[in-house]
């Protein structure tokens, strides 16, 4: 969107030398200046750039005048503009300068796919060639200096792994089974503190999103232990059961244990994976692609070994029946007195082991449905938009649960086969045999239903809750 920038916005002076930058700079402010009182406030500049071809989005503007607005008074004066806009395009100088890897003054689609890799993003020399399409204006099919400046002008971003962000793997999207890469800072992001924010923010919204789908996820759970051939049990019916049985407040049964786990469980993976990060990293500090999926599975299974006892805690209190437990400690008083510490940990293998296909086949639908969209539907930006980043995430992640889910299952039936009567205690190979010969194929796939009707609701849930708890943190 930004293309129009050399022609539309700034005819002439675009082109002028680095001398002339505040002659540009005031050519532009006049332009924002609807009133023309010598100031712009966030309503100017969003009309201004709707009107040069330039929509940025509240987000983006509110970021401008957060960094620009030295004196705090809610308006841009020129000089508070023009500081913006000189700054800012030193850090635009620098990003430029890092793309630029045989430092002749352009851009080209090689250099590209060189900076991408080394960030851990694959992307093809045809791919990298619309993404210059979107920055060039003069049709070299290279980027110079004043083509990227003009370009990024009023991009908020200050640096290249901001600028490439919208690539990365979504890490918004919560839709309460504990399996996601972790989240990823720049270094900037760690100094200012606004990784606490955004984490926080993120674990505000898996907790709302898990609430409001409690009620298929407890679902779940019980088709997942009790559905067989002898014993259906449908989305409807099942529901039913649970009112029945315990009334409306049962269908929230174990929620509380699993919005509880989601800090502690976010900061250990946070954690692991920047130790992991710097186990794998080459010399000069940087990780591929490969190494950032084993650091992201390994931190996973070190956050889930840490909050394991949590999981089996879940499972038990939406299992139970009413009046069996009291609370969370009640449970955990009673199986540690009847089946000792061992329990705590009882489906741990085929949890861990349901890691590396969820969150290798989530990541490869992810990167092969956004490769789709840069080869079909890039043509002015290359960004692809939150809502195409929603979209592929959503399909990405119903694929890894596709992959994992009789993982998951045998994960369940193992932590709840102690309050079976009369069932047998079987280890993970001993259920897998005992669901094949009695059940079949689809006997590992029980409770998908209501597991698959819950993703819409918990992606929406989680992704309007985040945004809300960004703008009140002041990170929007």
């Amino acid at each position: 969107m930004f293309r129009f920038l050399r022609g539309a916005l700034l005819p002439g002076a675009a082109c002028q030398e680095a001398n002339n930058n505040s002659s540009r700079y005031e050519n532009l402010f006049k332009k924002l200046d609807l009133n023309e009182d010598g100031r712009v406030d966030i309503a100017e500049l969003h009309v201004g750039l709707k009107a040069l071809g330039i929509p940025l989005g509240r987000d983006a503007e509110e970021k401008i005048f957060k960094t620009g607005d030295s004196n705090k008074d809610g308006q841009l004066d020129f000089e508070e503009f023009m500081q913006y806009l000189k700054d800012h395009e030193k850090k635009m100088k620098l990003a430029f300068k890092s793309l630029d890897k045989n430092n002749d003054g352009k851009i080209e689609a090689s250099e590209i796919v060189e900076s991408l890799k080394l960030l851990g993003i694959n992307i093809s020399e045809q791919q990298a060639e619309k993404i210059l399409q979107s920055i060039d204006a003069d049709g070299t099919m290279s980027v110079d200096w004043n083509e990227w400046r003009d370009h990024f002008l009023f991009n908020p971003a200050t640096d290249i792994e901001e600028i490439i962000r919208y690539w990365k793997h979504s890490t918004v999207l919560d839709i309460g089974d504990s399996l996601t890469i972790p989240d990823e800072f720049t270094e900037e992001e760690k100094k200012s503190g606004q990784w606490w924010r955004q984490l926080l923010s993120g674990g505000v919204a898996g907790a709302v999103s898990r609430t409001g789908t409690a009620p298929l996820d407890r679902l779940k759970v019980m088709m997942q232990v009790h559905s067989s051939k002898s014993n259906k049990m449908n989305i409807s019916n099942g529901l039913k059961q649970m009112v029945k049985e315990g009334g409306i407040r049962s269908l929230w049964r174990g929620n509380g244990v699993n919005v509880i786990k989601i800090a502690p469980e976010t900061a250990v993976k946070f954690w692991a994976y920047e130790q992991y990060k710097k186990l794998f990293a080459n010399e000069d500090g940087k990780i591929g692609t490969v190494e950032r999926f084993v650091s992201g599975s390994l931190a996973g299974a070190t956050a889930q070994t840490s909050i394991y006892p949590m999981e089996v805690l879940k499972t038990r209190l939406a299992v139970g029946k009413t009046g069996q437990y009291s609370g969370m400690f009640d449970c955990a008083r009673k199986i540690l007195k009847r089946e000792g510490l061992t329990a705590f940990y009882k489906g741990y293998v085929p949890n861990i082991l349901g890691i590396i296909p969820y969150a290798g086949i989530d990541l490869a639908v992810y990167e092969a449905l956004k490769t789709a969209w840069l080869d079909h539907y890039a043509s002015d930006s290359a960004n692809p938009g939150v809502f195409v980043l929603l979209g592929c995430g959503t399909v990405s992640s119903t694929c890894g649960q596709l992959a994992s889910y009789p993982l998951a299952l045998i994960r369940t039936r193992m932590q709840a086969q102690a309050l079976l009567e009369g069932a047998p205690q079987l280890n993970m190979v001993g259920l897998f045999q005992r669901i094949i010969a009695n059940e079949g194929i689809l006997g590992l796939y029980r409770g998908i239903g209501p597991n698959f009707m819950k993703v819409l609701p918990a992606v929406s849930i989680s992704y309007v809750v985040y945004e809300k708890m960004k703008q009140n943190l002041g990170i929007a």
